[in-house]
C-alpha cells in the first residue's frame, strides 16, 4: 500500500529526521494547546488582581499567595455547591446506567419489533442542536406528562433528562454487539431469565465500555451550565458552574479564577485515573470475533 511517505523512505535518515520531527511539533502543539489554558487559569489565581490587569501579562506570578483558595472556597461557597453538583452528577450516572444499560441490551440481544427504527429515531435525535431542545425539556420538567409534577428546583430536573442519551446506547449497543451469541445462549439452556442473562454474563464482560458511559455521564452533568441554570434558580440548589457565574460579578478576578480551578480538578482527576479505561472502552466493540 503506497502512502504520501514510503516506508523505504522513512527507513532513511534524512526521512528518520523529518518523521521524528513532524512528531515532535505536533505532540508538542496539540499538548500545548489543550495544557496552556489550564496553566494559565492556575497561575492566574496566584496573581494580584494589579497583575492580572497589567499589559502585556507575566507568564508567572511575582509572589504566588496560594490563601486565594481559601478566599475563595468561603466567600464563593464553594462547598455547598460542590455537594449539589456531586448529587446531580451520581444520581445522573445511576440513572444513565439503569435506563441506557438496558435500552442497549434490548436493541442489541432481545431484538424487538421495531428495533432498528428506534435506534434510528435515537441517532437521530444526536442531529438536532442541543439549543433547540432546551425550551421542551424545560416545559416537561416545568409539567411533568401525565403525572403533573414540578421538577424545577429539584434534582430530578437534572437525573432524567441526563438517563436519555441516545449517543450512550449506541456505544453499548455497540459493545454488546461483539458479544458471542454462543455464550448468551448457553446461560439460556441452563435456564438463565434475560434479566439474569444481562446482570451475570453481559455486565461483567462490559466494564471498559460501562466505565466511559459512566465517566461521560458525570464529566457531561459536571460542567454543564445553560441546563442547570434553567432549572435550578434558587441559590442553595445550583450547580458549581452556576453558583461561580452567579456570585463572580462581586468577586475579585483572582479569586473567581481560584474557584474555577477548585471546581475543575474533580474533572481531571477522573481523567488522569480513569483515561486507561477510557481508551480502552472507546475501542471496545469496534471489532467483532
Amino acid at each position: 500500500m503506497r502512502t504520501l511517505v514510503s516506508p523505504l523512505a522513512l527507513r532513511t535518515p534524512h526521512g528518520r529526521i523529518i518523521y521524528w520531527t513532524v512528531l515532535i511539533v505536533t505532540v508538542v502543539g496539540f499538548t500545548g494547546a489543550f495544557v496552556f489554558p489550564f496553566f494559565w487559569m492556575v497561575s492566574g489565581a496566584l496573581k494580584s488582581p494589579d497583575e492580572l490587569a497589567q499589559i502585556p501579562p507575566s507568564f508567572f506570578p511575582k509572589s504566588a499567595d496560594f490563601s486565594v483558595y481559601k478566599e475563595a472556597w468561603d466567600q464563593l461557597q464553594l462547598g455547598v455547591f460542590l455537594k449539589n453538583t456531586a448529587l446531580y452528577a451520581g444520581g445522573a450516572w445511576l440513572f444513565t446506567l439503569a435506563v441506557d444499560v438496558t435500552a442497549a441490551y434490548a436493541l442489541s440481544k432481545l431484538r424487538p419489533v421495531l428495533g432498528k427504527l428506534v435506534l434510528g429515531a435515537m441517532l437521530a435525535t444526536l442531529m438536532i442542536p442541543p439549543m433547540v431542545l432546551l425550551l421542551p425539556t424545560y416545559l416537561v420538567a416545568k409539567d411533568l406528562p401525565v403525572l403533573h409534577l414540578d421538577l424545577l428546583n429539584t434534582p430530578w430536573a437534572i437525573w432524567l433528562p441526563a438517563a436519555a442519551n441516545g449517543f450512550f446506547v449506541f456505544l453499548l449497543k455497540r459493545f454488546f454487539d461483539s458479544i458471542p451469541h454462543e455464550l448468551l445462549e448457553a446461560a439460556e439452556i441452563d435456564g438463565a431469565s434475560p434479566g439474569r442473562i444481562l446482570w451475570s454474563i453481559v455486565l461483567p464482560v462490559s466494564r471498559p465500555i460501562i466505565g466511559v458511559v459512566s465517566i461521560l455521564s458525570v464529566v457531561t452533568v459536571w460542567k454543564d451550565f445553560v441546563w442547570p441554570l434553567l432549572v435550578l434558580p434558587e441559590t442553595d440548589k445550583m450547580s458549581i458552574s452556576v453558583g461561580i457565574a452567579s456570585l463572580s460579578a462581586q468577586m475579585p478576578q483572582n479569586v473567581l479564577i481560584a474557584s474555577l480551578v477548585i471546581a475543575s480538578l474533580p474533572t481531571i482527576l477522573v481523567f488522569f485515573i480513569f483515561q486507561t479505561s477510557i481508551m480502552a472502552g472507546l475501542t471496545a466493540g469496534s471489532l467483532k470475533g
